[in-house]
């Protein structure tokens, strides 16, 4: 069941949420910069945080698209 190639729908499915990943990835951190910034009363974690999300966007859709070379283990 491993070895079957995936159909059009779910290639579609994988694209797709790949498209939204990264824009999620930084909405997050930037929210999260956000309320930091509001709790400690600071203006620059906004910033920090919304890089740390685009830098986590990057890394998942990086893993997603490299081939798998590992021999499935």
């Amino acid at each position: 069941m491993a070895d079957r190639d995936p159909g059009g729908l779910q290639l579609l499915g994988k694209y797709l949420g790949l498209a939204f990943l990264l824009p999620c990835c930084a909405l997050v951190g930037y929210i999260i910069g956000y309320y930091l910034d509001k709790a400690f009363g600071t203006g620059f974690l906004k910033l920090v945080f919304l890089l740390f999300g685009i830098a986590a966007g990057f890394v998942e859709v990086f893993r997603e698209l490299k081939p798998d070379n590992d021999g499935g283990q």
